[in-house]
């Protein structure tokens, strides 16, 4: 437990310094980006010289960029993200509104991916080289190849439009009035086709990782040592070889959680999720610079933790890890 602690305070003081530098490369791109909130608002409601003029005293970006970015600071430092000129409300209520449902998604589309990924690595890595490996790698690759949009709008067509067993898109049913149970399984329903296609992707990728390093530890002296003790094949599969290869699967499941996160804004917008990813794609509409940084700052931060909890999962997995640090 004190190794884990101590492991998870050294992540803690260098993710400082990436956070920083998130704060400021997002403000910095964001500010070199052309246009700005007054003119997405004036290309859909029209007006003069004289509207955009005092649209942008109004919403602060008449001023210079260092004021801007103090004054963003400073309410961060407070713990407040600002105000959504785009949906003039507190940024922070806006992205807790979305955030549930992201996490929703990309929750089920992780376990989806590692679980089925990992079994089905483990059973082609079982007996590399044998049919059963060579058709789950191939079919592997060919996912792995499909982009996630036009996937998941092939899903659209069989599943929703051909076969009519799942609902188009949305999170849940629009004023269904629905609670508990019943609730539950609209939004599960509602959520079979963007965790699907979300995660079918990285289902590949993990199929792939876990079978290569099954096929490393196949070649190691002490499965040779283990088969000449007579223990059976099950046994050295599961206990041994497949809990060897898991380690560069679990470091995989902390890489890519920014790759999965980045990938529902796509399927987000596929399948009209209410999510951070759609709320990203909104905010760039309509030129929401403060709502952007928010969001990418939320993401950060989501990042960071989900790779804390991979940092603790290896250290138990792999007692050389916190050994190692704390002797440095």
């Amino acid at each position: 437990m004190n190794r884990a602690l101590s492991l998870l305070r050294r992540r803690l003081l260098t993710s400082l310094p990436v956070f920083l530098i998130v704060i400021v490369g997002s403000f910095l791109l964001l500010e070199a980006a052309p246009g700005d909130a007054v003119d997405a608002y004036l290309v859909s409601v029209g007006g003069d010289a004289g509207l955009a003029a005092q649209l942008r005293h109004e919403w602060g970006l008449d001023r210079s960029a260092w004021a801007r970015f103090l004054t963003f600071a400073t309410a961060l430092v407070h713990g407040d993200l600002g105000w959504s000129v785009a949906f003039a409300r507190p940024i922070r209520d806006v992205i807790l509104e979305r955030l549930p449902n992201t996490l929703l998604l990309m929750g089920a589309a992780t376990a989806l991916s590692f679980g089925l990924g990992s079994l089905l690595g483990i059973v082609a890595g079982a007996r590399p080289g044998s049919i059963c490996d060579r058709v789950l790698s191939v079919a592997s690759l060919a996912i792995y190849a499909v982009p996630g949009f036009w996937l998941g709008l092939v899903l659209i067509v069989v599943f929703s439009i051909e076969l009519r067993w799942l609902p188009l898109g949305g999170i849940e049913t629009i004023a269904s009035s629905r609670s508990g149970l019943d609730r539950g399984l609209d939004i599960a329903r509602h959520l079979v086709l963007p965790v699907a296609a979300l995660g079918f992707i990285y289902l590949a990728l993990y199929l792939r990782v876990m079978r290569a390093g099954m096929a490393e530890v196949w070649r190691m002296d002490f499965v040779l040592a283990l088969r000449a003790r007579g223990l059976p094949q099950s046994r050295i599969v599961i206990a041994h070889v497949a809990r060897n290869a898991l380690l560069p699967l679990v470091t995989l499941l902390g890489l890519q959680s920014a790759s999965m996160l980045g990938g529902s804004v796509v399927i987000e917008s596929v399948f009209a999720v209410p999510g951070i990813g759609r709320l990203a794609h909104e905010a760039v509409a309509a030129r929401d610079v403060p709502l952007l940084l928010g969001i990418i700052l939320s993401s950060a931060i989501l990042v960071i933790v989900v790779n804390f909890l991979v940092d603790i999962v290896y250290a138990a997995l792999d007692p050389r890890v916190g050994a190692s640090e704390e002797r440095a």
